[in-house]
């Protein structure tokens, strides 16, 4: 069964909206794999600080069926969808990687670009799977966030306790 991963993001109502995206994969999909949460700053905006980690499940629903389901969990959550991509926003869920799947599957290009692109995706990507490989270029998450920029905005691991 292919392993997909989520990540997820706030920087509106921050706290209810990572605790319930997190109890609704839960419900959908089971037994989760979680990061440590992840405070940093917004990214193209002056928006509030966003909290960040990843998700991982296994799941057989398919690309189509997942980006739908996470689009439908973003709307519940108040999301709003606009022309500035990079809003502030309730929610953000996004499918990094479905098992080894790599172009575009069903609309959606696997695996994402901001595996590679962002620290508030990598750090906790590489702390979840460190051994895991990029379906792309076969590098381990672990060394590509060990290679990672050092400039790059601060990422703090923050006490976040899920029930």
């Amino acid at each position: 069964m292919p392993w997909a991963w989520i990540s997820v993001g706030s920087n509106l109502d921050r706290e209810a909206s990572v605790r319930g995206a997190v109890a609704a994969m839960r419900r959908r999909f089971g037994d989760l794999r979680l990061s440590s949460v992840y405070e940093s700053t917004a990214v193209g905006s002056d928006g509030p600080p966003f909290l960040n980690l990843v998700a991982g499940f296994a799941s057989e629903a398919g690309v189509a069926a997942l980006n739908a389901w996470l689009r439908a969990t973003e709307d519940a959550f108040g999301r709003i969808r606009g022309r500035d991509r990079f809003a502030p926003r309730t929610l953000d869920l996004d499918l990094l990687t479905y098992g080894e799947r790599v172009g575009v599957v069903d609309g959606c290009r696997l695996p994402r670009d901001e595996i590679l692109r962002y620290a508030f995706v990598l750090a906790p990507l590489a702390e979840v799977d460190p051994d895991g490989r990029h379906p792309e270029n076969g590098r381990r998450y672990r060394e590509l966030w060990a290679e990672f920029p050092k400039d790059r905005p601060p990422l703090v691991r923050i006490p976040f306790a899920f029930d």
